[in-house]
């Protein structure tokens, strides 16, 4: 008798992992059932989110943070997978697949896998089907998962959430836009790269984002999933202290400042074990995970329980203005005339 799929992808076959991501991304029955037996064998890998505005060079930096993790001279080289998230269309091509040329010097590496993700026109799925993928890659064995999304909006932002270390990277030159991403996007900062730092401005962007931080790290721990705070269950002890996201700067089309961003991602992992929010970052995001399927499950089943007659009705009369939304809720719910 044959091996199964999830045995086939616990015993390293290309193959079968390329088979499982795909019906991991449709969604398709097979793919979830495998999901749930491997599940158990995930929560081992370091998961590295690298968000930030298009033009900031992030694919050649993940290209590099890949090379690294992946040269010859390293003891204990690791097993890399970089999961590249385009929430545009595939058909437009343009920047997701020219910026991913780029990392065509990891290519035929075996301890290197390399996916590529497009929303296909919906965003509210991809990053459930984000995680899906990283549990995937999680549980096959690979020891470091990158994830890049190509902008900084909010779903790029609730994908690099799925990560325990997340590098939002900016680069020179993007005046007045910098500022319009911040408030957001920093404060889920662990280590901030400001990328193409040969390029005229430099310093005044590193004056910049430094003056930013302070607003977007406040001393309280929370994680937050859309927007919304969620305290972490059982808050950091007061000795423990704080990570404060070191501002570096690299060159990644040569490598400089490369060595100095893979130590602070080192140094990040390690605090994280140590002060115990690597286990508190897992609980609030598996929460989080758990949270969403729940609500998607509950309200597919209640859809399942009303007639199509009987929801087009209350729409109307809420477009009426008849029933306000909590009122049409109401009549849904309990049955209601």
């Amino acid at each position: 008798m044959g091996k199964s799929l999830a045995e086939s992808i616990l015993s390293g076959e290309r193959m079968a992992l390329a088979r499982l991501l795909t019906q991991v991304e449709n969604g398709s029955p097979e793919g979830r059932l495998t999901l749930d037996e491997l599940f158990p064998y995930t929560g081992k890998a370091h998961l590295i989110g690298v968000t930030g505005a298009p033009g900031t060079g992030k694919s050649s930096l993940v290209n590099q943070i890949a090379l690294q993790y992946r040269r010859p001279t390293a003891t204990n080289p690791k097993r890399v997978a970089i999961v590249a998230v385009d929430p545009s269309s595939p058909f437009t091509g343009g920047a997701v697949l020219g910026d991913r040329v780029r990392m065509r010097d990891l290519a035929g590496d075996p301890g290197v896998f390399i996916r590529l993700m497009a929303s296909r026109g919906s965003l509210g799925g991809l990053a459930q089907a984000t995680a899906a993928m990283v549990q995937v890659f999680d549980a096959a064995g690979f020891d470091v998962i990158l994830i890049e999304t190509v902008g900084a909006g909010q779903t790029e932002v609730d994908i690099a959430r799925l990560a325990h270390t997340t590098l939002v990277v900016e680069s020179p030159g993007l005046g007045d836009d910098i500022q319009a991403i911040k408030a957001g996007i920093l404060e889920i900062a662990d280590i901030i790269v400001i990328n193409k730092a040969d390029l005229p401005g430099v310093e005044n962007t590193e004056h910049a984002l430094r003056g930013m931080l302070g607003l977007a790290h406040p001393v309280e721990k929370v994680f937050r999933h859309h927007g919304q705070a969620m305290p972490i269950p059982g808050s950091e002890p007061a000795n423990a202290g704080l990570w404060v996201p070191p501002i570096l700067r690299t060159i990644a089309t040569d490598g400089t400042g490369v060595g100095e961003l893979m130590a602070a991602i080192e140094q990040h992992a390690q605090h994280l074990h140590q002060s115990g929010d690597w286990g508190r970052r897992e609980r609030a995001r598996l929460e989080a995970e758990l949270e969403a399927l729940l609500t998607g499950t509950l309200v597919a089943q209640f859809r399942a329980s009303v007639s199509d007659v009987r929801y087009e009705e209350v729409v109307d009369r809420l477009v009426q203005r008849t029933y306000s939304p909590w009122e049409a809720v109401k009549v849904l719910m309990n049955g209601e005339a």
